[in-house]
């Protein structure tokens, strides 16, 4: 069962995400918040596996409380997906670099937004590379953009570092297989223990280390 928290201040968009939840047999409801502070005590209480986080409430808004929810240690097996209204909403990307798992744009359709719920809690990065590509763009296109290279970056091989720049630019490990000429379980190796080097959650944090740490031009 994958327990569903949902955080919106509009009364209409709880309902609708409510029964929606309600309606999947594996889905269940872990609760409803109207507010960033109300979401990140209801996260600690329940610990559901998904939140759904509006961007815009009072209080706390939805970045800050997914920083708080995915810096808790005990919520370590939380995802957080973001909803916005634009997909190239100004604070998407500082809610993935936060550690979102992904967003989704309010007007997604209700099989999609399932099918994103469960995607999440498997574990996966909710980036479809073209969303990725348009996302990332607009945050490298910014003239306050100084790149800030991860802590931890050194330890990639150069193929390693590589692979972790084409993430960044939103390919999948079949079109990064193709541009390397290698085989897709050897890209998904070399995306996988980037991670794991890099400490990213899911892709969605390596496209943000991949920005931050100069490795995409933009």
């Amino acid at each position: 069962m994958i327990r569903v928290l949902i955080a919106d201040d509009q009364d209409l968009v709880r309902l609708g995400l409510r029964a929606l939840v309600e309606s999947e047999d594996d889905l269940a409801l872990a609760g409803e918040a109207a507010d960033g502070l109300r979401a990140v005590e209801l996260a600690r209480r329940e610990r559901p596996d998904v939140v759904l986080m509006d961007i815009r409430m009072p209080g706390i808004d939805g970045i800050e409380a997914t920083r708080r929810i995915v810096a808790d240690p005990d919520l370590a097996g939380t995802r957080v997906v973001v909803l916005t209204t634009f997909e190239l909403d100004e604070y998407v990307f500082d809610a993935l670099r936060h550690g979102a798992s992904g967003f989704l744009t309010k007007d997604t359709r209700p099989a999609e937004l399932l099918r994103a719920i469960r995607l999440v809690a498997e574990g996966e990065a909710l980036l479809s590379p073209s969303v990725t590509r348009r996302v990332v763009r607009e945050f490298a296109t910014r003239p306050s953009r100084v790149p800030r290279p991860h802590p931890r970056l050194d330890a990639l091989t150069d193929r390693e570092r590589e692979v972790v720049g084409l993430v960044g630019e939103g390919l999948n490990n079949e079109e990064i297989a193709a541009r390397l000429v290698v085989s897709p379980a050897t890209a998904r190796t070399h995306v996988s223990r980037a991670m794991g080097k890099l400490g990213a959650r899911d892709r969605a944090q390596l496209v943000v280390f991949a920005y931050q740490s100069g490795l995409v031009s933009g």
